[in-house]
């Protein structure tokens, strides 16, 4: 099992949005080193923290789980949709989506403010400068528990709350 960070705003879908729908598919990535991972490294049973971006606080707002390994995004196809991609076609597609299921929204968002202070995310991709706009990203064990015992430290999984 994989560890991963994937970020939404949530604006346009965020973890509630996932928790009223329980599985749905992360399209619309169109960002090659993001793909990549979804197309080629993530695999069914992998945990995934989903984080709030633009938001305030921006952060770590609950967890999922890949349901579904990589497959082709069928919004590239549509000539209609925002997230169209007249290059590619269903022989050769050029982006990859995932498919996500909840497992849980914490009672807090954990910002990424918090987060900058955890020694064990230093070396993190979510923290390296250059990778502020990177939608995927792999984490370490290290980093994965780091931020859970900041969440039991934090109490805002929701076995604490009441």
């Amino acid at each position: 099992m994989a560890y991963w960070l994937m970020k939404s705003n949530p604006k346009f879908f965020g973890i509630h949005d996932l928790q009223r729908l329980g599985t749905d598919s992360w399209d619309g990535v169109r960002n090659y080193r993001a793909r990549n991972f979804m197309r080629d490294d993530m695999k069914v049973g992998d945990k995934v923290f989903f984080y709030h971006s633009s938001a305030r606080p921006s952060g770590v707002a609950g967890i999922m789980t890949v349901s579904q390994a990589g497959y082709p995004d069928p919004t590239q196809f549509h000539p209609e949709h925002r997230h169209y991609d007249p290059i590619a076609t269903e022989e050769e597609p050029r982006w990859y989506m995932v498919d996500l299921t909840f497992e849980q929204a914490f009672t807090e968002v954990l910002p990424l403010s918090e987060l900058k202070f955890l020694p064990a995310l230093e070396d993190s991709l979510l923290l390296r400068k250059g990778c502020e706009q990177l939608t995927v990203i792999p984490l370490e064990p290290k980093h994965w528990h780091a931020i859970m015992d900041m969440a039991e430290t934090l109490e805002v999984l929701p076995e604490h709350n009441g």
